[in-house]
């Protein structure tokens, strides 16, 4: 064989192309296609994103390191909509603690999807995050189903749970509080020049002021009392 610095250089990388290399099991040399080096990287989460954490889905409730599982364990074949209950290894995948961010999520949403099946996955709210009361090797999270498509797969298959958002281009909703007073001087930071305003008292109830879009900013309401509430631009 000669040696590797005579062959040519390609810039041009394909799924079917590979390289020569050694199996860690046996000591056996073999061919790894640039496909299947792809696919293992992004399924074993050897290259990290922000955000990001995968686990492997176990029938069997607390199932090892890196799984997530359903309580009272099974789950393959049911549908994203049937999940309410999950048991989170504090471990992801590739040994990262992700206790301290899963617990930042609380109250937000969170999107489960299978690692290798875009079209197959849950968005829901995390409800709560708390620790397993039998083992701390383990966390029980509660969700809400929001939407999604498609069922959990066999046991052993890899799912991305990321912070999800998909606000962007639907309506953006800003409160603000406000003490007792005759003028409230709202801050628009919606970054449109005229939002739509709701204005609701201390008591829930609707509330109407005159409304005058100050500039680009700034929204100034009159009314004819002092009074304490809240401001909703969207």
């Amino acid at each position: 064989m000669a040696r590797i610095s005579t062959y040519p250089y390609s810039t041009v990388v394909t799924d079917n192309d590979a390289w020569i290399g050694t199996n860690a099991s046996n000591r056996t040399t073999k061919q790894f296609t640039a496909s299947a080096v792809a696919a293992y990287l992004n399924l074993n989460s050897k290259v990290s994103v922000g955000g990001q954490m995968i686990f492997t889905w176990s029938d069997t409730q607390n199932g090892g390191t890196g799984t997530v599982s359903k309580t009272g364990g099974g789950g393959s074949g049911a549908g994203f909509n049937t999940l309410t209950e999950l048991r989170f290894s504090i471990k992801e995948k590739s040994g990262q603690r992700v206790v301290e961010f899963l617990n930042y999520l609380i109250g937000t949403d969170i999107l489960i999807g299978q690692g290798d099946q875009i079209s197959q996955f849950g968005h829901y709210k995390l409800d709560t995050y708390t620790v397993d009361p039998a083992t701390a090797s383990y966390y029980i999270a509660t969700i809400t189903y929001i939407g999604g498509n498609g069922t959990i797969a066999q046991q052993g298959t890899q799912y991305t749970v990321i912070d999800f958002n998909i606000s962007g281009g639907g309506d953006v909703n800003l409160k603000q509080n406000f003490n007792a007073s005759n003028q409230w001087v709202i801050n628009n930071t919606t970054g449109k020049a005229e939002p739509s305003v709701t204005l609701i008292d201390n008591g829930g109830d609707e509330i109407y002021g005159a409304v005058e879009y100050t500039n680009a900013t700034t929204i100034t309401v009159d009314f004819n009392s002092n009074i304490a509430g809240s401001s909703i631009l969207n």
